[in-house]
């Protein structure tokens, strides 16, 4: 007396493949910015982060999340009134981060030296433009070949 009976069907028979889904690294990487490339890459070194109450951690990144979670270890937590302390573990939110320092070493980063090549493209298609636009300088219509017949002869353009 009034119960609902539900009962499962299998879809299995119907489906062709699973749909495929991208690991969950595969999606954080690759819609990512430089800059989270960079935190990235600086896991293992020693940064300074200041989060936006004013204090700073200088420590080992052991872990960085795509939204700027830090885990450090080995660190000093620098406090607004200048007062330090050591701490083991610290674990800091994305959110409150002001500001990250890394080190230089990042710079020679391999996906900055991407950006340079295509920027080398732009200025070398600049220069062939120009090379271009030279040796047509001394043409009478530049990219047209030099007029044959009673043009040339009268002078005509």
């Amino acid at each position: 007396e009034g119960h609902t009976v539900t009962r499962r069907v299998s879809l299995e028979p119907y489906c062709s493949a699973p749909p495929r889904r991208a690991s969950p690294a595969q999606k954080s990487m690759s819609n990512i910015g430089i800059p989270i490339k960079v935190l990235h890459d600086a896991e293992g070194h020693t940064v300074t982060v200041e989060l936006k109450n004013g204090e700073v951690y200088r420590g080992k990144l052991d872990e960085a999340e795509d939204n700027m979670n830090v885990h450090l270890s080995n660190c000093t937590k620098t406090m607004k009134d200048g007062q330090v302390e050591m701490l083991s573990n610290v674990f800091l939110r994305g959110s409150h981060v002001r500001f990250m320092v890394l080190p230089d070493i990042l710079k020679n980063a391999p996906f900055f030296k991407k950006i340079d090549t295509k920027a080398n493209k732009a200025s070398k298609a600049g220069k062939a433009k120009q090379a271009a636009t030279q040796r047509a300088a001394g043409r009478p219509t530049p990219g047209m070949p030099p007029p044959k017949g009673r043009a040339a002869r009268d002078g005509a353009r």
